[in-house]
């Protein structure tokens, strides 16, 4: 069956001669917001991937980590933590969400801009949701003056 048009010939409202053919205009818009879905699904998750290997790497000098509160590494997808005085923590600063990088460190926790996932300063376990999952945890020495990952 093919779908010819004669000159003259009446249209229904979508635009398609005659009856039982698609309307261009339906498969187009169909079209778009099918785009537009698999667009909004690809910005769903932050591809941030955790870094090869750190091992070594002098992350931040302990006198830039505030007690009670961390600094956010972004170059080394790292958050730095000093629960207590002298006692450094060092996580992954991508949120097991979905995947976006956490920003800031205040009142005890680390934050996720994203989603608004709260991680605790001391061992990275969930503080509030949407994670359901703690930031992975790097060992970490202090080694003159630096955090480093060991």
């Amino acid at each position: 069956m093919t779908n010819e048009v004669t000159p003259g010939a009446p249209r229904d409202d979508a635009g398609s001669a005659g009856t039982g053919g698609l309307a261009r205009r339906t498969v187009l818009c169909g079209a778009g917001a099918a785009g537009a879905a698999l667009l909004a699904a690809g910005c769903a998750t932050n591809q941030n991937k955790e870094p090869k290997d750190l091992s070594g790497k002098e992350v931040a000098k302990a006198a830039d980590i505030p007690v009670g509160g961390g600094k956010t590494i972004a170059d080394a997808k790292v958050v730095v933590t000093q629960p207590q005085q002298g006692a450094f923590k060092a996580f992954s600063a991508i949120c097991t969400h979905q995947g976006c990088l956490v920003n800031r460190v205040a009142n005890g926790v680390i934050k996720c801009p994203c989603h608004g996932s709260e991680f605790a300063i001391g061992d990275g376990s969930v503080a509030h949701g949407p994670a359901s999952r703690p930031l992975k945890e790097y060992q970490v020495q202090v080694k003159n003056g630096g955090i480093v990952i060991s």
